[in-house]
């Protein structure tokens, strides 16, 4: 198994991957890096045949990383021993599961997001490609997120709430209202500070 990203986050890939009784791991970096958790880090190759977890936790970054090795490898499903996978939830390839994760009924979790420590996806939710729930956010049920939206730490999202495609929503934010794309909110209850332009 190869984690593309030799810095904290591939730590934690690497550390997951062990969970699940993973031994053969390499770690990639296009960086000149020192080892990390006991495994050497190599330079990118050309082309091989082992699975790939892509541990960058910048959502652009790990779509650019994504696109550009995606001829050259399978990607795999990182999901921590120590999570809770509903069997009719759906989590696709790429995506990286930390411990103590809650994935509920029905969920479906899109390519190379981020569950990250102890976030909670209740039923029905639906996660676009690229998404970061970051440690202890909480999705209630029937929540929806687009394409590269990062939820921040400790974040609280309504029941039935639409947050768009590559928005930030804050740290502690409490989300009652609909996020439009591009959007940037913070606060309790969450409030849109700004809009960027369409990329």
């Amino acid at each position: 198994m190869i984690v593309y990203g030799a810095s904290g986050h591939g730590k934690v890939i690497i550390e997951i991957l062990e969970s699940m009784g993973e031994s053969a791991i390499t770690v990639w970096d296009d960086a000149d890096k020192a080892p990390i958790c006991g495994y050497e880090v190599r330079k990118p190759e050309a082309r091989v045949a082992d699975k790939m977890i892509i541990a960058i936790g910048v959502n652009e970054t790990r779509k650019l990383v994504a696109e550009r090795v995606a001829d050259m490898v399978h990607f795999a499903v990182a999901v921590h021993a120590f999570s809770h996978i509903s069997k009719r939830a759906t989590i696709a390839v790429g995506t990286a599961v930390m411990a103590g994760v809650t994935v509920n009924v029905d969920a479906q979790v899109g390519r190379h997001c981020i569950l990250n420590t102890s976030s909670s996806i209740d039923h029905d939710c639906v996660l676009g490609d690229y998404v970061h729930i970051s440690p202890n956010a909480t999705l209630c049920g029937d929540v929806q997120v687009g394409e590269g939206t990062h939820v921040g730490a400790g974040a609280t999202v309504i029941q039935g709430i639409r947050i768009g495609k590559w928005c930030t929503i804050g740290a502690g934010a409490v989300v009652i209202s609909d996020i439009p794309d591009y959007a940037t909110a913070v606060g309790n209850p969450a409030k849109v500070i700004k809009v960027k332009t369409a990329e």
